[in-house]
């Protein structure tokens, strides 16, 4: 083992007797030992993978430094539009902001450039994200549409600038991933409640578009005009094999419900050890988040940010909810419309794999595998995500063919 996986396997087990305090108070020693030695297993083995190399190298408080660099000078995320509310069925406020199209008058001769004297479509592009991410994630995509069409960017209950699930936390309520499509009904209602649509989701978002077409068919064939599903699944995740080994990813799945609960009821807690061990988290984000090398590091620090931000408790909530996922039959709603396949080949969350058997379904479907990509390919390749929804757009008729969308590295509003 090397150096750095040996000192991250010691802050993983500092990170472990966290849990093992956490779930000791609230189920004894034993029960907690057995949980701490397998977080301690699950992470090490990640650690032994090299997620943590950046410590041969880099001391702790330099990373801290560095960290603290990052998040004053990058720019993502600073994006922000008219905010609005939406109130999902069971009295959750779900946050929302618009970018309307920029009006005629001072950006007359920009809007002649991209659409000429055609009237492109009154499309309003609605953007659900991921799990543990929130809607900044859609930044580079935001930049590049902002003032071109419409946008709808949403915070799925309990991520973002979104309230708790009242049903979740008052009423002890299950999530599942058909509640979130009741939530995306709710936000569109709001946001949008009339005119063409075009879908957009990224993972856990893309999953939330099958459960809202799987529960109002006559929305999508009465007003989607097209559909984008980047990085997601339409079911069978409880086979992912995280890129661990077999025997590995057996254990990961057993101990994982239970591990993720004992720590959502400790949550204080846990939420002070991952400060503690944020350089080895760190490491396990990019691992799963990006599949390339050289990852803009204010990108990978930003993604951090967004999963760092959701707590723990919310964490554990969520996870059950991908096992029951099944919205394969929903899919046949989505043919006869443009629609777009888009992943990552090194995705180790929703494998490639998930999204080609999403195209098989809909042969139709543009399918986009993106080389040396992973999870968050809309951060780490912007430029190839934005180009295929721009290309979508057009064929739904939103932008006239011709129409070219802005840099997609903006961070201007």
């Amino acid at each position: 083992m090397s150096e750095s996986s040996a000192e991250a396997v010691a802050d993983a087990a500092s990170a472990a007797a966290a849990v093992a305090s956490a779930t000791g108070a609230a189920g004894g020693w034993r029960r907690a030992t057995g949980i701490a030695g397998a977080a301690i297993g699950v992470i090490a083995a990640g650690a032994a993978a090299g997620v943590a190399i950046e410590r041969m190298t880099v001391g702790r408080g330099m990373r801290a430094k560095a960290r603290l660099a990052l998040d004053s000078a990058g720019p993502y995320g600073a994006l922000r539009g008219t905010p609005g509310k939406a109130v999902a069925d069971d009295g959750t406020e779900l946050y929302y902001e618009v970018d309307d199209v920029e009006p005629q008058g001072g950006s007359a001769g920009r809007r002649r450039r991209l659409f000429g004297r055609k009237a492109p479509l009154p499309v309003t592009v609605v953007f659900s994200h991921g799990y543990c991410l929130n809607q900044d994630s859609w930044h580079f995509q935001r930049a590049a549409l902002r003032g071109v069409v419409r946008t709808v960017h949403w915070d799925q209950r309990s991520h973002g600038r979104s309230a708790r699930g009242v049903g979740q936390v008052e009423d002890g309520v299950a999530l599942t991933i058909d509640q979130l499509g009741r939530d995306l009904k709710a936000v569109i209602d709001a946001a949008a409640p009339e005119g063409p649509v075009v879908l957009v989701g990224h993972s856990m978002g893309g999953m939330t578009v099958m459960a809202l077409a799987a529960q109002y068919p006559e929305f999508i064939r009465e007003r989607v005009v097209a559909t984008a599903f980047v990085g997601t699944s339409s079911g069978r995740l409880g086979e992912v094999n995280f890129g661990l080994p077999v025997a590995g990813v057996n254990a990961v799945r057993r101990v994982l419900p239970g591990v993720l609960k004992a720590l959502g009821q400790q949550a204080a807690l846990v939420e002070k050890g991952r400060r503690a061990t944020a350089d080895l988290f760190a490491g396990i984000i990019k691992r799963y988040s990006f599949a390339s090398k050289d990852v803009d590091p204010a990108v990978a620090r930003f993604a951090e940010r967004m999963i760092e931000g959701t707590p723990i408790d919310v964490v554990a909530e969520f996870y059950p909810a991908f096992t029951d996922h099944d919205k394969t039959e929903a899919l046949a709603l989505f043919k006869g419309m443009p629609v777009l396949v888009l992943a990552g080949i090194g995705d180790l969350v929703t494998p490639s794999e998930h999204s080609e058997a999403i195209a098989d379904i809909l042969p139709g479907a543009e399918l986009v595998l993106v080389p040396d990509a992973g999870h968050l390919v809309m951060l780490e390749h912007p430029e190839v995500v934005t180009d295929r929804l721009a290309d979508l757009l057009a064929r739904a008729g939103a932008v006239p063919a011709t129409a070219t969308v802005g840099g997609c590295d903006s961070a201007s509003s």
